[in-house]
């Protein structure tokens, strides 16, 4: 079975990532005996991504895979983008994280609250070389928190073909429609056909 090692220590992503990548086996960062902080000064999804991959295949050799995630809230020129994380402040608050975006959005109509949710995943293989894939999923920001599952911007990004919030989704439900399921699945398909 192919080895790849995922950028990240978190367990539910690290879950989410080997439901996808069934075929190969996925080790976290620290299984693979890293432990450093990564710096992502980049500018876009994609930079952060590959940041995280390389900083980890120069230490390993391996084959390793990054992603970089966020929302993208058209209304706002694309903010919080690449600042989803720390968008209230350099402390990570979920809430201060959704109180801002709510109230640079109040007033706004339905019409004009489009937002995405974008997941890039890089790629960074055994010979050193790169490449980025994308995964995206629309929807409306809402007006207030709905749902009690998920986290980060979940309970505001509501999708209309499901009329639910993400955060009213089952697991199952948000894995099958998830930016990073997209993303992943895509990276999946390059490397089952670079790979072989």
């Amino acid at each position: 079975m192919k080895e790849v090692i995922i950028a990240s220590a978190n367990k539910h992503k690290l879950e989410e990532i080997k439901s996808i990548l069934k075929d190969y086996k996925v080790i976290s960062m620290e299984e693979a005996g890293f432990f450093d902080d990564i710096v992502e000064d980049g500018t876009t999804f994609e930079e952060n991504a590959l940041i995280k991959a390389k900083a980890i295949h120069e230490k390993t050799g391996k084959l390793v895979l990054g992603d970089d995630s966020g929302l993208m809230v058209k209304y706002l020129n694309g903010e919080p983008g690449i600042y989803s994380a720390r968008y209230a402040g350099e402390e990570k608050s979920d809430k201060k994280n959704n109180e801002k975006l709510l109230s640079k959005l109040k007033g706004v109509k339905e019409e004009d609250r489009k937002a995405k949710f974008v997941c890039t995943v890089g790629i960074c293989y055994k010979d050193g070389t790169t490449e980025t894939v994308r995964g995206e999923v629309e929807g409306i920001i809402g007006t207030k928190e709905i749902g009690n599952g998920g986290f980060g911007y979940d309970p505001l990004f509501y999708i209309r073909e499901l009329n639910k919030t993400y955060a009213e989704l089952t697991f199952d439900e948000k894995n099958r429609v998830s930016h990073r399921r997209k993303a992943f699945t895509k990276a999946k398909e390059i490397l089952d056909k670079k790979l072989k």
